[in-house]
């Protein structure tokens, strides 16, 4: 199975590793060789690049929360006859210009980005300088585990940043709390230099969801 997908991802990884290479161009040009700093920049633009996906995703998802306490009503109202609940949250969808499957849709086109992104980073081989900070080998785990905390931490906040605006049921203020704790675990085996990029990542949405809901709370904006 890993093979199919080592396969299968190769040419989107071939091409983060060209561009990491650039990146790593760029930090010498200006004095200051590190992959570490390649990996922030790299990221940075990738996320600004999908910035507009991110609208889009954050659209919806707020649409959807918002759209919460009608559809309770409804399943409340029509338990037992799903044909009827089916055609009523239809119609609630299409009167509010929801498309529950919206928000899923940027998260799927960002996906080969982010396994390519797994594969190339745990994997690359850094040929200068793979030290960052207080991290010996961005090709290891982080020895004092410090990024994969961060992983956790801005995994929260992203979470947090989302649903804020909006009632939560209790299943859902379970998976916040345990999402970011799956994160930073498995973090702890990754390579560095992934982390970080999620890391980065995270802070980057942060950036973007706080600029989209700068001018009006609850309002994302572009």
């Amino acid at each position: 199975m890993s093979g199919f997908f080592d396969s299968l991802f190769h040419p989107i990884v071939q091409i983060l590793e060209i561009v990491l290479g650039f990146f790593y161009s760029l930090t010498q040009l200006i004095g200051l060789d590190n992959y570490g700093l390649a990996i922030i920049l790299m990221t940075i633009v990738i996320k600004m690049l999908l910035y507009p996906l991110t609208v889009k995703q954050v659209r919806s998802m707020k649409a959807m929360q918002d759209l919460q306490p009608k559809i309770k009503e409804l399943q409340a109202k029509y338990k037992g006859k799903p044909q009827e609940l089916q055609q009523k949250m239809g119609q609630i969808y299409k009167e509010a210009g929801v498309n529950p499957l919206a928000g899923c849709l940027p998260l799927i086109a960002q996906m080969p980005i982010l396994m390519a992104m797994f594969y190339a980073l745990q994997s690359v081989h850094f040929d200068n300088n793979p030290a960052f900070l207080w991290v010996p080998n961005l090709a290891l785990p982080d020895p004092l585990y410090i990024l994969p905390v961060l992983s956790a931490l801005t995994t929260l906040i992203t979470q947090w940043q989302t649903s804020k605006s909006s009632a939560q049921a209790a299943q859902m203020k379970v998976m916040m709390v345990a999402m970011p704790i799956f994160i930073g675990w498995i973090s702890i085996k990754f390579a560095a230099g992934l982390v970080l990029y999620w890391v980065v990542m995270n802070i980057m949405q942060v950036i973007q969801q706080w600029w989209m809901y700068r001018n009006e709370e609850g309002q994302p904006t572009k």
